[in-house]
């Protein structure tokens, strides 16, 4: 299966490390995923009570599941050890960065990860800068391409 990526994290934050976590879903949230069916608008991960949570990750609703269906926007749980839950909350907490999901896939065990980004907040005078450096690369290419 590939990977379904937040292409508006790169633009809006820098990426300062990233690392792949399990995440708890229930069986109709997991066929939605394999459908596509998701949208990483505003998630983010949060650390309470020495626990890992995704917050606001829409996983829409599977059309077939009818009475046990799941809630869209329901907190999921990440699967993380003590120790990386004590060195990110030390991150987030003392130096102002936040989690944030940055790509899902089903690996080949057909386990569903979620690569978490430590990650920095962009202003927009960088968010242009970016834009303009890529633009540069785009027209690069152009003209080296035969």
């Amino acid at each position: 299966m590939r990977a379904i990526k937040n292409r508006k994290a790169e633009h809006e934050f820098y990426i300062i490390q990233s690392l792949e976590v399990g995440i708890v879903l229930t069986g109709s949230e997991i066929k939605s995923i394999r459908a596509g069916k998701i949208n990483f608008k505003d998630s983010y991960a949060k650390i309470e009570n020495n626990e890992c949570w995704l917050m606001n990750f829409h996983i829409s609703a599977w059309e077939k599941a009818s009475f046990f269906n799941h809630d869209p926007e329901r907190k999921r749980k990440l699967l993380l050890n003590k120790q990386e839950i004590k060195k990110l909350r030390v991150k987030v907490e003392e130096q102002g960065m936040t989690l944030i999901p940055v790509e899902i896939y089903i690996n080949e065990m057909g386990y569903c990860k979620l690569k978490l980004a430590l990650a920095k907040g962009k202003h927009s005078y960088d968010k242009r800068e970016t834009l303009q450096k890529k633009d540069l690369e785009r027209e690069r290419d152009r003209d080296n391409k035969p």
